[in-house]
């Protein structure tokens, strides 16, 4: 048991996977790109076999994290292709330096966009019940997602979630293809388009009839652009 895998020969190709998730999540690609690259897939801590975390962590001690495991395995200048969170911690790597050579980024999550009256309202409830019967606020708001997480897992989605990285996108200099199901709701086509406008060596397209996982709802036509995209020089 590890909290990686590698598989393969040839040019490095990273694999990052999205939250409540691991690297599984990744064996059609894991499968069909490690014929062709050096496939290292791994489990971020909190995640998978990967170890608890020791503190709340924000998207930044992700990104410190992972940059001390590739060094520490010796695995420079890589590929990568990362999903919903992992899009994240890969867009804070992206934006430190040369850290990836080519990125492709899948239902990247990051962009917090405007937030309706609903919502608003709902965070007011949230808060007023809090005050009054926490344990009924903490098991009645909040996504599924977080409802399921524990005290200190909590603490760190909060850091992950409130964090917009716009800013982060504007200082990417390597080629990011950014792809999305058109029919994805967590990670909708309003975000997708500021991630393009921010990446100054970016594309975008949107896999039709896909959903928030489009690497897995239709994992050939998602294969295929990122093939392309790594040749294209």
């Amino acid at each position: 048991m590890s909290e990686y895998l590698q598989r393969g020969r040839g040019k490095d190709l990273l694999f990052l996977h999205g939250y409540l998730s691991c690297k599984e999540s990744f064996l059609p690609q894991i499968e069909y790109f490690s014929a062709q690259y050096r496939v290292t897939a791994v489990d971020l801590p909190g995640f998978g076999e990967n170890t608890p975390l020791p503190a709340p962590w924000s998207v930044g001690d992700y990104a410190d994290w992972l940059e001390g495991f590739l060094s520490a395995r010796g695995i420079r200048f890589p590929h990568v292709i990362a999903h919903s969170f992992g899009g994240r911690v890969a867009v804070k790597c992206l934006a430190r330096g040369d850290l990836f050579d080519r990125a492709v980024l899948c239902g990247c999550a990051g962009i917090i966009l405007r937030r309706g009256a609903r919502y608003r309202l709902r965070v007011a409830a949230y808060r007023a019940a809090r005050r009054i019967a926490p344990r009924f606020a903490e098991s009645h708001f909040g996504s599924a997602e977080y409802r399921t997480l524990s005290p200190l897992m909590r603490e760190s989605y909060k850091k992950i979630v409130n964090e917009d990285l716009r800013e982060e996108a504007r200082l990417i200099r390597r080629p990011v293809l950014f792809v999305y199901g058109a029919a994805d709701r967590e990670t909708p086509p309003a975000a997708a388009k500021i991630y393009h406008d921010s990446v100054p060596q970016s594309r975008l397209i949107f896999l039709p009839h896909c959903g928030h996982f489009a690497h897995l709802d239709d994992p050939l036509a998602f294969q295929l652009a990122a093939e392309e995209f790594f040749y294209d020089v």
